[in-house]
């Protein structure tokens, strides 16, 4: 089948790409990020084929569907940031995920259909899509922060750690990150509001809710960052934070309800 061969030749693409940002890791060299680029970009190419193909060029958002479009696009957002700015370990970690979520996708979740949408529903769907993203992103890029921290503390100046972009800078971009992501996800707010049915209704009422915590928790990092020049383990903390509350909004009813209840989802 087609896209099963497309599925394996992105999974090469993608774990080659991982495995030439960890050249640290096994020969203390630098990264070779050029190579790793070039072996995203066509794992991220094969990537949009897939799901194009197997969903039928629709938003298919049922649980394993989604996650192999949210890792299609964080591996894209990735890619584009090792563009300008190379963090090396972003791509050591997103690279193989997104691998995982294209087998499981591909090879063992059973095959479905997309719903039907209404343009309005699929703007907003997008946008929060796109806002999940960037606030992964953010989130990994906030484990790595609090790595080099403590290994700075310690003083553990390991091959790897040497390959790590300059600690100032992992934080500047994690801000960007989250304030990027933060607009976004007030845009998807905004845009429920204006084109979903009943959002506080039984079964949008978790998600609408958790959403606005996790809004509510980038803002006052955001505010607390602009205000007090918060860093550190406290900018770390809040992130992870704001992004496990922004999991079980987007994927923790798909979870219950399709893989524990058997029962479809509509969204």
């Amino acid at each position: 089948m087609l896209i099963h061969t497309l599925a394996a030749f992105a999974i090469v693409l993608y774990l080659a790409a991982s495995a030439a940002l960890a050249r640290p890791l096994f020969t203390g060299g630098q990264p070779l990020n050029k190579l790793a680029l070039g072996l995203a970009g066509s794992a991220v190419v094969l990537h949009a084929a897939i799901l194009l193909g197997a969903h039928r060029g629709a938003l298919d958002l049922h649980f394993f569907a989604a996650l192999s479009l949210v890792a299609f696009v964080v591996a894209t957002l990735t890619l584009l940031v090792n563009i300008s700015r190379p963090v090396a370990a972003l791509g050591v970690i997103v690279f193989p995920l997104t691998a995982l979520l294209v087998f499981v996708d591909s090879f063992i979740a059973p095959p479905t259909l997309p719903h039907p949408m209404d343009w309005q529903i699929k703007l907003h769907v997008t946008v929060a899509l796109i806002a999940f993203s960037v606030l992964s992103m953010a989130a990994v890029l906030a484990i790595l922060l609090a790595v080099q921290e403590r290994a700075l503390r310690h003083r553990q100046f390991s091959p790897w750690m040497r390959a790590l972009p300059p600690l100032t800078l992992t934080e500047t971009l994690l801000f960007r990150l989250i304030a990027a992501g933060f607009l976004l996800l007030t845009l998807t707010l905004i845009t429920g509001a204006l084109f979903v049915d009943n959002l506080f209704s039984q079964h949008l009422a978790h998600k609408t809710v958790l959403s606005i915590i996790a809004w509510l928790v980038f803002g006052v990092l955001l505010y607390g960052r602009w205000r007090h020049g918060w860093r550190g383990q406290r900018a770390v903390n809040l992130t992870l934070i704001g992004m496990a509350v922004l999991l079980l909004a987007f994927f923790g009813s798909k979870f219950v309800l399709e893989l524990i209840l058997h029962r479809g989802i509509d969204s």
